[in-house]
């Protein structure tokens, strides 16, 4: 599974964190920066190119992390295909994957720590979309909007 990854500098070491978490565990990872702080830089800049992959499916999954985890979502759900949420505990993070197809976590890398984010990580990708004919026509209706 390869999985893309983005912040800008209020997540940057949550990032760093997470993508040393997943090489070890066997994932391929595609970073999409930021590469270094930057007090001045804009999570849209990281978390769009990042949402564009996973909505293109380029990469399996997104993780997408700024100060707070909700710019990053208000952003990546712009983008077609893709269904992002901001995750705080570990029941969303599977549930989101198996009742609503979500293909994007966010997390704020100044409201949790690394190892509340690997919890939330291992849930999410290791979850997998239920795609029962309740689930599928509740999404269908949600990718209607994307028209």
């Amino acid at each position: 599974m390869t999985i893309g990854i983005a912040t800008d500098h209020g997540g940057i070491e949550l990032k760093r964190q997470l993508q040393e978490y997943l090489e070890k565990e066997g994932f391929s990872v595609k970073d999409f920066g930021a590469f270094e702080y930057d007090a001045k830089d804009d999570f849209p800049d990281f978390v769009i190119p990042l949402a564009r992959a996973v909505g293109a499916g380029e990469v399996d999954r997104g993780i997408a992390c700024c100060g707070s985890g909700v710019g990053a979502s208000i952003a990546a759900n712009k983008i077609k295909n893709v269904r992002a949420c901001l995750i705080n505990e570990a029941y969303s993070a599977a549930q989101g994957v198996e009742h609503d197809d979500m293909n994007m976590i966010c997390l704020g890398g100044r409201v949790i720590g690394i190892a509340l984010a690997q919890t939330l990580v291992d849930a999410f990708l290791g979850a997998k979309y239920a795609a029962l004919p309740r689930q599928l026509r509740r999404m269908g209706k949600v990718a209607e909007l994307e028209k």
